[in-house]
């Protein structure tokens, strides 16, 4: 990897917030994360103009702000809008995925069931954001 991550994580569930660090730090990965724990966390968070994430790992089905509702929000920020989002959710719902797309998000990339093939993925994906040229602000 190339590049030092900085990720912001939204997701509710706990075991899969522990999961998500557990698969970072099983992979030796220096990437920094911070958790929200739903969508209302986040934009807060994302008040921070000058500590801006590189990534958003984001998962739909969540109180307060779903996921979809979010993106939409962040898509609508002219500051924001150019932070690649991924949707990271176990919904495989043909609806959600293309609302996703619509609205602008970088990539859909579904849960597995088996905790190998989630490290796998997970791999994958900050392999992928990291070598790419990201916007910073």
């Amino acid at each position: 990897m190339n590049t030092f991550l900085k990720i912001l994580l939204i997701e509710d569930d706990a075991i899969e917030v522990m999961k998500f660090n557990r698969a970072i730090s099983s992979l030796s990965l220096p990437h920094k994360m911070v958790n929200a724990g739903n969508g209302e966390e986040a934009l807060k968070i994302l008040e921070q103009k000058d500590r801006l994430p590189d990534i958003i790992l984001l998962d739909l089905n969540m109180p307060k702000i779903n996921g979809i509702e979010f993106l939409s929000i962040l898509k609508n920020d002219s500051d924001l809008r150019y932070i690649p989002t991924i949707i990271l959710s176990t919904s495989n719902n043909q609806k959600d995925l293309l609302e996703c797309y619509k609205i602008g998000v970088a990539g859909y990339v579904l849960k597995p069931l088996k905790y190998e093939e989630y490290v796998s993925k997970i791999e994958k994906l900050l392999s992928y954001w990291s070598i790419n040229q990201l916007i910073t602000i």
